[in-house]
């Protein structure tokens, strides 16, 4: 009788009484350095409000159609072939001359024979073969002009990690979408619980979840020469401990992850000692965050409570979303002690018998 009965977790009077009250002098009332918030209908509209905890959200830009043509940029490879149709021609004999593949240099020119140096670059093919044939049909009236380009770096997208195959891809147009690039690389890497697309252009980063990215076509942007994208992991986590079904850490499996959700990926709580009507989510925010409680937490540290026993209470669940580092906390029921001794009563006759 003297000896404590082994529990699992602690009771609700426990977690938010003792554990969270600074020491006080006698006869005082505690000061307690946290906040506790009930999750239902009522609250849930100021709950959504507060600050978000983690990483700040990265913006995305969304897709713009571009014309389907390439932009010729420095570093390209141009391949010029000249039809001459006059008898005696200055390209020689045969009437079909293939130039060498030319480079667009650093001043975006290349060399064309009886031309000399021609800007071409923010051209399109078409664009520069006609700008090449109106120069060229000044000495040679019956010439015409095929034109390949193949892209160079500035026209290379850089998939550098994330996927089953990164490495440069040139782009076959301006408007290349970054889905049709996933493509070409085998997609994110399967290993990825919650892969997360990051794209860096002209020194900043843009960010979205590859779900996203599939299921709104908005977001399907344009990728650009030099653009640099990579896939990681959500690296965001939640922790279960107490009278729940698994204690562990858990990565989040979506952008958007509620806390019933969550409890339904732990297995619920333990059916022998939890108490379903306080299921608590221990959160805390950075001292930039405290504020009046409408518009931030009034703490740093606040406990939200979820009772899974009312219709309230699952449906509120469901609407509330966790953050990164939160701890899912299952109580423990009065009643656990006492099935406890049952059983200890039951063992100990079964052993008499």
């Amino acid at each position: 009788a003297s000896c404590g009965l082994p529990r699992g977790a602690g009771f609700e009077s426990e977690i938010l009484a003792a554990s969270g009250a600074n020491s006080a002098a006698a006869g005082e009332d505690p000061v307690y350095d946290f906040a506790v918030y009930d999750v239902d209908r009522a609250t849930l509209p100021v709950l959504a409000g507060w600050p978000a905890i983690g990483q700040e959200a990265l913006p995305w830009i969304t897709a713009r159609n571009q014309p389907a043509s390439l932009m010729i940029a420095a570093g390209d490879q141009v391949q010029l072939t000249i039809w001459d149709a006059e008898e005696v021609s200055i390209f020689g004999a045969g009437g079909v001359t293939a130039l060498p593949p030319t480079q667009v240099n650093s001043a975006g020119q290349i060399f064309v024979p009886f031309i000399g140096d021609l800007r071409v670059t923010g051209m399109s093919p078409t664009t520069a073969r006609q700008r090449i044939e109106e120069e060229l049909v000044r000495t040679v009236p019956s010439a015409q002009v095929q034109l390949v380009v193949e892209p160079g770096r500035a026209n290379t997208a850089n998939l550098a990690s994330g996927v089953a195959a990164p490495g440069l891809y040139p782009l076959a147009d301006r408007n290349f979408k970054l889905l049709e690039l996933f493509s070409l690389a085998g997609g994110p890497n399967p290993t990825l619980v919650s892969p997360q697309v990051r794209l860096v252009r002209d020194g900043r980063t843009f960010g979205i979840p590859f779900d996203r990215l599939l299921e709104d076509p908005r977001m399907n942007t344009t990728v650009r020469g030099g653009d640099r994208i990579y896939v990681v992991d959500d690296d965001r986590k939640f922790i279960t401990l107490g009278a729940t079904g698994s204690q562990a850490i858990f990565d989040f499996p979506e952008e958007e992850f509620s806390a019933l959700e969550a409890m339904a990926l732990i297995g619920g709580v333990n059916a022998g000692s939890a108490n379903p009507e306080s299921i608590l989510v221990m959160r805390e925010y950075n001292t930039s965050a405290v504020r009046d409680g409408i518009t931030g937490p009034p703490k740093e540290r606040v406990v939200f409570t979820i009772d899974l026993t009312s219709a309230d209470g699952l449906f509120s669940a469901g609407r509330f979303l966790l953050e990164d580092g939160d701890l899912i906390y299952g109580t423990e029921s009065a009643l656990g002690p006492a099935l406890t001794v049952f059983g200890l009563g039951n063992s100990l006759a079964t052993t008499l018998n």
